[in-house]
């Protein structure tokens, strides 16, 4: 099982990874394997992913849940991994440096239109007090133009941007244009597995 690791999210001491492509594909099944593989807490909590711009706050009381019509989840809690699935869509990496909150954002298309993090970076005031100027959001590997006719990446990221967010990073790999390393519905037509994007407080 291979990772990427982002060096923005290291040099903010966070625990984090991005599974590439695996034969046989993973599956949600594998999330313990994975975070064991990636060093990350057993505990978690996922989301439905239904492309909306829900928020869910997970903890102790929501572990190993799938939290319902949500594609954005947020925790201060040690010892509590996030976990998102993706295959296109934008996968978003946020953490307040203030607050020590985090947040791990599924937005593709349809939830960059209805402004999924620009909803998180609001929830992650409200419940934590966090403040978007001492906040890291890192954009992973999404579908990109000329692959796609929609950029919603540069959409994210003008969101983001618009929330006054201190630090936006956008790694610019497009799954589209390698799939010797990332899975694309899109390019794929549909007949393709997920990464899974892990997040969680060291």
């Amino acid at each position: 099982m291979t990772f990427l690791r982002f060096p923005e999210l290291e040099a903010r001491g966070l625990l984090h990874g991005f599974t590439l492509r695996s034969v046989p594909p993973l599956i949600s099944a594998d999330v313990p394997q994975i975070l064991q593989e990636a060093g990350l807490p057993k505990d978690y909590g996922m989301g439905e992913q239904t492309h909306g711009a829900g928020v869910a706050v997970v903890n102790r009381d929501s572990k190993g849940k799938v939290m319902p019509a949500v594609d954005a989840l947020i925790a201060r809690e040690k010892n509590l991994s996030l976990v998102i699935r993706v295959a296109d869509c934008g996968p978003v990496w946020i953490h307040c440096g203030k607050t020590g909150a985090i947040g791990l954002v599924h937005s593709g298309r349809k939830g960059t239109e209805a402004g999924v993090v620009c909803a998180t970076i609001r929830r992650m005031r409200e419940e934590f007090g966090s403040d978007p100027k001492e906040m890291l959001a890192f954009l992973g590997p999404c579908i990109r133009p000329p692959y796609y006719d929609v950029d919603f990446a540069s959409e994210i990221v003008r969101q983001l941007r618009g929330e006054k967010v201190g630090k936006v990073v956008d790694s610019g790999l497009c799954t589209a244009a390698d799939l010797g390393r990332f899975y694309s519905y899109r390019a794929e037509k549909g007949q393709t597995g997920r990464h899974f994007a892990l997040l969680a407080v060291s």
